[in-house]
């Protein structure tokens, strides 16, 4: 995580030195996310998320952030005339390296972008009906920290800012049952500087 820091404050540190336009904003939105598994039907959860962003460059630009999100998803399945149910909702922390493309004015901008996201995880909150424990063992034993693809289109309209991604997992939550995070987000935001 600390790798992640220093090379943002490196990147805004290089681009104003390189007098390369920069701005600075607050984000926040929603989040639509469900976790792929095998063998297990999935729906999506609904969460939230809130940070900052840094925008350095005009048409070829890099998009650092870091923003606390929540996701997860839910699971259910039949054997047998039995029901197995579970719920997963993660409290995470967010730092994508974007890059992308924008053209249009200063007022009316058009953005494309991606890159990579690490999300180190802060809190788990699971509720598993019994059966499902017994049923899949080790099945909510998820790993600390994974790495994931973001890639999406936005919008600025003279300060405000507007995304929508799409955010994929690159590696596994949990090794032992195949899961990944899938996740929509629409975000807003405002330039502060």
């Amino acid at each position: 995580m600390k790798k992640y820091v220093l090379s943002l404050a490196i990147l805004i540190a290089f681009s104003i030195s390189a007098k390369a336009q920069f701005s600075l904003g607050i984000k926040g939105g929603l989040n639509l996310s469900s976790i792929n598994t095998d063998n297990l039907n999935k729906s999506t959860l609904t969460g939230y998320q809130a940070g900052v962003f840094a925008r350095i460059g005009s048409g070829l630009y890099i998009q650092p952030e870091v923003y606390l999100g929540s996701s997860g998803g839910k699971f259910n399945s039949n054997v047998n005339g039995q029901d197995f149910t579970g719920q997963v909702r993660f409290t995470t922390l967010n730092v994508p390296l974007l890059v992308g493309e924008s053209f249009g004015t200063q007022n009316l901008n058009f953005r494309i972008m991606a890159g990579p996201v690490y999300s180190y995880f802060l809190n788990a909150d699971k509720s598993f009906s019994d059966n499902f424990n017994a049923a899949y063992n080790d099945f909510g034993r998820y790993n600390n920290s994974t790495l994931g693809y973001q890639v999406g289109a936005g919008v600025d309209l003279g300060a405000a800012t507007v995304d929508l991604r799409y955010e994929g997992g690159l590696s596994k939550l949990n090794s032992n049952y195949g899961q990944r995070a899938n996740i929509w987000s629409l975000s807003l935001g405002f330039k502060i500087l």
